[in-house]
């Protein structure tokens, strides 16, 4: 009577799921251990003992805060992203498929692309308000240019024999956009959306120090005016947890979206 061979298939998919929650929190577990221990015993004012830290997080950060500033906040960086992810992908579309396009308009693009989006805030307060408008717009002005200028280089990148091939079939048009240049550039679109992403956070906390009512930056703000330096440290915290967080979920959609190119490079890595 023969045994049953081990599911060797499981196994191996585990040990790799494994080796990366080693790889993702490993640093950070030891990041932390190492700012416990340093600050256990520190008296200074504005470098509280990371206990003090997390034993005020559950106090500050209650559900009505998470209602009244938190939820605010992600609203505002998603509407942002999003209206970011439309403009630069339309316009990055067209720049990179036609070439007298991309010579009129590359020089004002480089141009706005190195105007800080801090230093506009003011003019676009003056357009649109003080509301969650001009900061939409404010998180949007930032995170446009790496979804824009990397929808260009993958647009630009569509492989020639595959376009030519297309061409011989008449998939031409909206069709040759849909299942062509678009799925081809989308690696590189997601790289954008990715840089995107982390502006974005960034954005958001400066948008809500002006004249704002609600949000994660005005909160922050308002603890540090008040001296209250571990609420403040909370809201740093909250800040860097939630990036980690958005980066976890938007890499597991990116997996998903683009499951088609990961499996592909990884044959070929496979073969090679």
């Amino acid at each position: 009577m023969k045994g049953t061979a081990p599911d060797r298939t499981g196994s191996s998919a585990w040990g790799r799921l494994l080796r990366q929650l080693v790889l993702v929190f490993a640093l950070p577990v030891v990041l932390v251990a190492v700012w416990w221990v340093t600050s256990a015993g520190s008296q200074d004012v504005y470098w509280p003992p990371l206990r003090t830290i997390v034993e005020a997080f559950w106090e500050v950060w209650t559900a009505e805060r998470w209602t009244g500033d938190v939820l605010p906040s992600v609203l505002r960086l998603a509407a942002g992203v999003a209206l970011a992810a439309v403009v630069g992908v339309a316009l990055g579309t067209v720049v990179g498929s036609y070439r007298r396009v991309r010579a009129v308009c590359e020089p004002v693009l480089e141009f706005l692309r190195a105007v800080p989006p801090p230093v506009l805030v003011p003019v676009i307060m003056l357009f649109a308000g003080i509301g969650d408008t001009m900061k939409i717009v404010v998180i949007a002005s930032g995170c446009v240019w790496p979804i824009l200028l990397n929808t260009v280089e993958g647009v630009r990148a569509v492989d020639s024999v595959m376009s030519e091939t297309a061409r011989s079939y008449g998939i031409t048009g909206v069709a040759r956009l849909r299942r062509l240049v678009l799925p081809s550039a989308s690696p590189q679109i997601f790289a954008g959306l990715r840089q995107a992403l982390s502006i974005g956070i960034i954005l958001m906390v400066i948008s809500e120090m002006f004249a704002a009512s609600n949000g994660l930056g005005f909160t922050i703000v308002q603890f540090q005016r008040s001296f209250a330096i571990p609420d403040m440290w909370t809201g740093i915290l909250l800040l860097g947890l939630l990036g980690f967080a958005l980066s976890v979920l938007f890499r597991l959609a990116e997996r998903r979206v683009l499951a088609w190119y990961h499996g592909l490079r990884d044959a070929t890595r496979g073969s090679s």
